[in-house]
């Protein structure tokens, strides 16, 4: 077994502009463990969704190497599932049809009753069964979003990455998806980079919680997240999660350029 399913490892990347190299990350090195679930929190615009990009091959960096399975990543790799912050559902499919699509690519001799099977396993878990051959347009947000993840699911990645996945929601809708992400996990095992802005998320959902500093960004910070697997909400009203989220407040500041305050 891989000790670090992912490295990222003194990774550079500019982007070019009129103006000329907009440096995003600079030397940013970055493990996650197989299995493990790693939340990347920091400022607005500090490359964090660059960084999965990267992870996934659609870019490569100007400098550093990205490992995946102990082999550079060189390019886009069906192991790799994704998740953004809009479903992309196709309007034009069922349902059904849309969580079977990456099937329909990277397994094309799988018979489409194997396909719809496994896409009925995933969907009976996130409280979907009975909407299978349902449009996108007649589904709420939070139901197209675990449509979502059942079609980055479905062909069973080792990793799955998710760009902010929950943060158009409601308070409400967002909380029951990380249970159901937590469930997800539980079980069919996948290692997972989350792109978010939302620190309690981070902990709720993480086994580690990276901070990235301001632009370029950098690795200013690694949380261990010490709660039991079958974690409720209401580990979230606790004193250790407080102390967490204080903790990553101020790291937030930090990379901000903003003053600390003394708890």
């Amino acid at each position: 077994m891989i000790e670090n399913l992912i490295e990222i490892k003194g990774v550079k990347h500019a982007y070019a502009t009129a103006s000329g190299p907009l440096p995003v990350l600079d030397g940013l090195d970055v493990s996650v463990p197989e299995g493990s679930f790693a939340a990347v929190v920091g400022p607005s615009g500090c490359g964090k969704s660059t960084l999965t990009r990267l992870v996934a091959g659609l870019m490569k960096p100007d400098e550093g190497e990205v490992w995946l399975h102990g082999e550079r990543v060189r390019g886009p790799r069906k192991t790799v599932g994704m998740a953004f912050q809009n479903p992309v559902l196709l309007e034009w499919r069922t349902i059904i049809d849309n969580v079977i699509l990456p099937l329909e690519i990277v397994a094309p001799r799988m018979s489409r009753a194997d396909r719809i099977a496994r896409a009925m396993e995933l969907l009976e878990m996130v409280g979907l069964t009975g909407f299978e051959n349902k449009r996108p347009s007649e589904l709420s947000g939070g139901m197209r979003q675990r449509a979502s993840l059942c079609r980055s699911l479905v062909h069973k990645p080792d990793v799955l990455i998710m760009d902010e996945p929950f943060g158009a929601l409601d308070n409400f809708t967002r909380e029951d998806l990380w249970q159901t992400m937590r469930d997800l996990r539980r079980a069919e095992p996948f290692t997972t980079i989350l792109i978010t802005h939302d620190l309690t998320e981070s902990v709720f959902l993480g086994d580690q919680v990276i901070v990235l500093s301001g632009r370029p960004a950098r690795t200013q910070y690694v949380m261990q997240v010490d709660l039991p697997d079958d974690r409720t909400l209401d580990v979230l009203y606790t004193p250790p999660v407080a102390d967490m989220l204080h903790i990553l407040r101020d790291q937030i500041k930090i990379a901000q350029g903003r003053d600390v305050e003394v708890h």
